[in-house]
């Protein structure tokens, strides 16, 4: 993808697409007292490409550990620059581990987090004897063989809008548990087990929840309908444990087609469909 070098005016509200392994930061949100954040360390960049403070605004907060193919952020550029500059040069300063893959002007009015419409997060098992080391905080491990057909078949239950209080974080500060699963599913690819879910929004942990529940069908220790059970239960002691944050990717943000933003960049690698 090229991008332009004319500079836009200050003021220009910009949105950006940013990729990251998680796997060493805490999180996405800044935090007082460590640098250790994908925010604090893509805020470093632009404000060194901008020569001043630069803050965003994110689609979403990714927990400590989790990945990200196509972050969305946005901010008003302080200064004149242009889009190559927004890129090329933030990538330039960037540490290998976080990347941004696009930039372009945007309405004033449009925000990455409350403008966002859709968001898509897949979840990667890789099953087999030994742990990978080459895969390491990249993907869930399980010793553990996954039934693949029977999670997706128990996954269904999660579709529409509906309470999610049984795989809502205690710490969730949203104002209420209803989301809408829009789509998912789980397949098998090789010694890889992927969970794909689009919903309006998530709540804290939701994603994580749902896999770590999930993987206990996948198991066979509990039935296919147990995730429709806890969905009618609302109760998240009940539910299996928060699945770990290693194979969890924000993989896309979808917006209204008005602001004409470029297309998600797809990941991660193991792609549930074909």
């Amino acid at each position: 993808m090229s991008f332009s070098d004319t500079p836009l005016a200050a003021e220009q509200t910009l949105a950006l697409a940013v990729e990251y392994n998680g796997s060493l930061f805490h999180g996405w949100q800044r935090q007082g007292g460590t640098d250790q954040t994908v925010q604090a360390t893509l805020e470093a960049a632009l404000s060194q490409i901008a020569n001043h403070d630069v803050r965003v605004a994110c689609a979403g907060r990714t927990d400590s550990g989790v990945h990200a193919t196509s972050q969305v952020v946005s901010f008003k550029a302080p200064v004149s620059r242009s889009l190559k500059a927004w890129v090329v040069g933030s990538n330039a300063v960037l540490p290998p581990t976080v990347r941004v893959h696009w930039a372009c002007a945007v309405p004033d009015e449009f925000h990455a987090r409350f403008s966002a419409i859709q968001r898509t997060y897949r979840y990667v098992w890789c099953v087999q004897e030994v742990r990978p080391t080459s895969l390491l905080k990249q993907v869930t491990w399980s010793r553990n063989a996954l039934c693949s057909q029977t999670m997706n078949e128990a996954a269904q239950s999660l579709l529409g809008e509906q309470d999610f209080s049984a795989f809502r974080a205690a710490s969730c500060q949203s104002n209420t548990p209803f989301r809408e699963v829009q789509a998912v599913s789980v397949v098998g690819r090789g010694p890889f087990v992927v969970m794909e879910i689009r919903a309006n929004a998530f709540l804290h942990h939701m994603v994580r929840n749902i896999a770590g529940s999930l993987s206990l069908v996948g198991r066979g220790l509990k039935p296919v309908d147990w995730i429709a059970q806890l969905l009618q239960g609302k109760d998240r002691t009940v539910a299996a444990d928060t699945a770990s944050p290693d194979g969890l990717y924000l993989t896309s943000v979808a917006y209204p087609r008005k602001y004409e933003l470029p297309d998600a960049v797809d990941g991660p690698i193991f792609l549930p469909q074909g």
